[in-house]
């Protein structure tokens, strides 16, 4: 059974900072290009975030360039968000996310993923 557990979300005032983490479990981590997806109350979900099986490669989004760093610990089974500079409009759920083979022409599509975490909640304050 693959299992995506996500932590260190919470409340943060603007400005500051948390480290997401996502353990994996149930699957051959280090083969799986992994991803950190958002949904915020009444909106679609959103990427975020993604990382190649090797770690060699990364992607963020737009909005969160320059601010949001993902990097992951293969012999950890361990994925990471690290957020920096937080802004109120970063208040959403957050959520890991492994996928096979991805490529740079779909790594933003949460389709392309086949297992999920529950999600943490990320709430910043103004």
């Amino acid at each position: 059974q693959v299992l995506l557990v996500e932590s260190g979300g919470g409340l943060v005032q603007a400005g500051g900072s948390l480290r997401l983490s996502c353990a994996a479990s149930g699957l051959t981590f280090s083969s799986y290009d992994m991803g950190w997806f958002r949904q915020a109350p009444g909106k679609e979900r959103e990427f975020v975030a993604a990382i190649n099986w090797s770690g060699v490669e990364t992607n963020t989004a737009d909005s969160v360039k320059g601010r949001f760093t993902i990097s992951r610990d293969n012999a950890k089974n361990t994925v990471y968000l690290q957020m920096n500079s937080l802004k109120p409009e970063d208040t959403a759920v957050y959520s890991c996310a492994a996928g096979l083979k991805l490529s740079r022409h779909n790594y933003m599509d949460y389709r392309r993923y086949g297992h999920w975490g529950q999600g943490t909640q990320v709430t910043v304050s103004s």
